[in-house]
């Protein structure tokens, strides 16, 4: 069952990739002692990783969680109502969720009286870059919600959005990465359609598109400024933009984030 739980500041159901990710930095910046942390899971090899590497507590038992003043629901969506009829929590108890498609009604439904916040953090939280949306269910105070904000702040940003405006945060910032990812990939490609080896071509693509993000968030230039200041008159890039807009460049991203939003919308509303 892995270590007798002593005391319990964070309990956490489900020990995956993100679950990592949130709990190896929340604890490397000190916010959280290792021995605070409880983490669950049905994998007994999964939580003796844990043990291991993070020196937290660990059980097979989702019901040792209750003594927690936090709850991170961490596990696979279609395993949430199991999972919630398993918890009898503490009556303060802050329940903070991460599963997708999971809506806030369903949260506060399922644990009456508590606070409740919806996240929805997205893949570059694993390397500390990553923005997490917030929605506030209706018993959560500022309290709760200061303290659920540095939580995801250890891997990146935060914003806050009503939760009928999930659906449309999985389209953009929940499906993105792999959009990013694609444009990485093409841009590479078409370096090396124009004669650079490929090792070369994905590093400039790369640190392009790093690059110019960091540029953006830092200077704070509209894209278009930033745009218009690399386009000079009858120059390379104006050629590159022109065939941008004939291919519909603009026009597939956003096509791709109203699909992704309206099958987010389709799955919840199937669940």
């Amino acid at each position: 069952m892995g270590e007798s739980t002593v005391s319990i500041k964070l309990g956490v159901i489900g020990g995956g990739v993100m679950a990592e990710a949130i709990l190896s930095r929340l604890i490397a910046q000190e916010l959280y002692s290792a021995q605070d942390i409880l983490v669950c899971d049905v994998s007994p090899e999964r939580l003796s990783y844990w043990r291991e590497t993070y020196k937290v507590q660990s059980s097979l038992d989702n019901q040792s969680v209750v003594a927690a003043n936090v709850v991170l629901l961490a596990t696979k969506p279609q395993v949430f109502p199991s999972v919630a009829q398993q918890l009898q929590l503490g009556s303060s108890a802050l329940v903070i969720s991460i599963l997708a498609g999971v809506q806030l009604e369903q949260l506060e439904s399922a644990f009456k009286g508590h606070p409740v916040i919806r996240a929805m953090p997205n893949t570059p939280a694993t390397v500390g870059e990553g923005i997490t949306a917030l929605a506030i269910g209706c018993s959560a105070n500022d309290d709760h919600v200061t303290l659920t904000e540095q939580l995801f702040q250890a891997v990146g940003d935060v914003v806050r959005v009503p939760d009928s405006m999930m659906d449309a945060v999985t389209g953009l910032s929940g499906s993105g990465p792999a959009y990013v990812a694609i444009a990485i990939e093409a841009l590479t490609d078409g370096g090396v359609a124009a004669g650079l080896p490929r090792a070369i071509a994905g590093k400039l693509a790369l640190q392009t598109v790093q690059g110019t993000a960091t540029l953006l968030a830092q200077s704070e230039l509209h894209t278009a400024q930033l745009k218009d200041q690399v386009t000079s008159p009858g120059g390379t890039t104006i050629a590159g933009v022109r065939t941008l807009e004939k291919f519909g460049f603009r026009s597939a991203l956003i096509e791709a984030v109203q699909a992704a939003y309206l099958r987010s919308q389709a799955l919840a509303a199937r669940d």
